[in-house]
């Protein structure tokens, strides 16, 4: 029995620890959603063995309890956002490690626009500049269920939440970007055309 103050280990280490195929898996992961270490992959790859076992378990059996079982498992997978809310059990089985990372606290300040890198988005969660609803979250690994995604901002008394601060980034700045580098480059290519042409005649 292990000391009642001492948190609990929530991940096991690989099996065969020096696998190049895996290593440069995680490689990839730490620097696609910003991770700290690879223990973050080994967390989120053991819970997603967790719900895979689970799945797996009830697949077999038929009882009153055993579909109670799944239903609350299916239920509490979809509110996550990794499956359907029409899901089979079946389904538990496709989720794959990324589709949990992509529920990650610090994705989801990525992908709404609240900080310029995956990186940053670690940063403002940890120094308590994000709340979700009224409450302030700073865990990155934070799982964001799907009715708190909407809710994912700035805190009030934290300096970012003015939207005239120079570290916010808008999706109306990042859109008006693109088209501009796409007008950009038209001009180029009916140049190029037209001087193929003339070379021609």
């Amino acid at each position: 029995m292990g000391h009642p103050k001492l948190k609990k280990k929530t991940y096991s280490k690989p099996a065969h620890p020096w696998q190049k195929e895996r290593i440069e898996e995680e490689k990839a992961l730490l620097k696609e959603f910003g991770l700290k270490n690879k223990k973050e992959v080994w967390r989120v790859d053991s819970l997603l063995r967790k719900y895979a076992k689970q799945a797996k378990n009830l697949i077999v059996l038929n009882t009153p309890q055993s579909e109670l079982e799944k239903s609350q498992l299916i239920k509490k997978l979809s509110s996550l956002g990794l499956i359907e809310e029409n899901a089979k059990l079946e389904d538990v089985l496709t989720i794959k490690l990324k589709d949990i990372l992509g529920r990650r606290l610090q994705t989801i300040v990525y992908k709404n626009k609240l900080s310029k890198t995956i990186r940053q988005a670690r940063q403002l969660i940890t120094h308590e500049h994000i709340m979700i609803g009224e409450k302030k979250i700073t865990s990155p690994s934070y799982i964001v269920r799907k009715n708190e995604e909407p809710m994912v901002n700035f805190a009030p008394g934290s300096s970012l939440s003015s939207e005239d601060h120079p570290e916010r980034i808008s999706a109306k700045e990042q859109e008006k970007k693109e088209p501009k580098a796409h007008k950009k480059s038209r001009p180029k290519k009916e140049a190029a055309k037209k001087e193929r042409k003339d070379k021609e005649e």
